[in-house]
């Protein structure tokens, strides 16, 4: 049986060739601010597209190397718990952002201004970070070519992230990476405390 993040890989695959087809599927799956409420959809369809081979290609990758990771250590149902879980907590906190000063606006080239779309799997993608550097806090990996922990790598994210949702010109949807993060970090921990209370093996979520 093929891993989950080999499925969701293809899915979001097919997704952006069809992107690439017809712009019926933008206007209809994209995270619209405006429309939200109206079509709830969008705040987890909207994980499954994004806006260039660049975009695609940065997330595909993580959550091709870490969601296997985190693949070996929780159950398939923990996995896609983690994974739409961040994914929709990071739509919800961006969605939120649209009600404040930092919100990110896009011109209708009519001389206003609306809440800008959104896209994208980084805010499930930091959601499988955020669950790895609980599960395996000790795990180095390269940040920038930085060698760091996950445990480090974790606050150097959400930092970074904290501080990018209040620039809204940045064009990056920071508030979703953090809710992502967020979701990550606290089912994880739930994770690790249950299979201790328990009584199961502590290093297996180590």
């Amino acid at each position: 049986m093929a891993n989950l993040s080999t499925i969701l890989l293809m899915i979001i695959g097919i997704m952006f060739i069809l992107q690439m087809v017809s712009d019926e599927v933008n206007y209809l799956f994209i995270f619209i601010p405006t429309l939200a409420l109206s079509e709830p959809w969008r705040f987890v369809s909207s994980i499954f597209l994004h806006g260039s081979i660049m975009h695609l290609f940065f997330n595909a990758y993580a959550l091709f190397l870490f969601g296997s990771i985190l693949e070996r250590k929780v159950t398939r149902k923990e996995y896609l718990i983690i994974f739409f879980g961040a994914g929709l907590l990071g739509s919800l906190l961006y969605y939120a952002t649209m009600f404040t000063p930092f919100a990110a606006m896009c011109s209708d080239g009519l001389g206003g201004s609306w809440p800008c779309p959104a896209w994208g799997a980084s805010g499930a993608v930091f959601g499988i970070l955020g669950a790895v550097a609980v599960l395996l806090p000790n795990m180095r990996i390269f940040v920038w070519f930085i060698p760091m922990s996950m445990r480090q790598a974790a606050v150097f994210w959400f930092v970074l992230e904290f501080f990018g949702t209040f620039n809204p010109d940045s064009g990056i949807a920071s508030a979703a990476h953090l809710g992502g993060l967020f979701f990550g970090l606290g089912y994880a921990w739930y994770l690790k405390n249950k299979a201790q209370e328990f009584c199961q093996d502590p290093w297996t979520y180590q």
